[in-house]
């Protein structure tokens, strides 16, 4: 709340959700370790269900969504932040373990 200053509502797209779940089940285990504390963090999101094409990746959607509806984008993966980065979505990201940063302007 704190960080951009205003009310907001999180949610988690349906394929970014999925794809938590299998790594869950089938990661390494620490892989497995990290997907079971972000399910339990995704409790707190409303979970939006979106079509995803058979050529699209999960970062495909997360950038295509996050243009259309002009919302900040909360990623720690280096690649879908500097793809947010380059069509101006402000990102919200995970800095030494324990603070969120914004970068980008909401």
């Amino acid at each position: 709340m704190n960080l951009i200053n205003q009310r907001f509502e999180p949610i988690l797209l349906s394929p970014a959700y999925h794809e938590l779940q299998k790594m869950a089940e089938k990661g390494s285990p620490k892989l497995r370790r990290q997907a079971v504390t972000a399910l339990k963090l995704a409790e707190k999101c409303r979970v939006v269900y979106v079509e995803k094409s058979k050529e699209e990746t999960n970062d495909d959607v997360i950038v295509k969504i996050a243009n259309q509806w002009k919302c900040p984008v909360a990623t720690n993966d280096r690649e879908l932040k500097q793809r947010l980065r380059d069509i101006s979505i402000p990102v919200i990201y995970l800095r030494q373990k324990s603070r969120l940063e914004l970068e980008g302007s909401i």
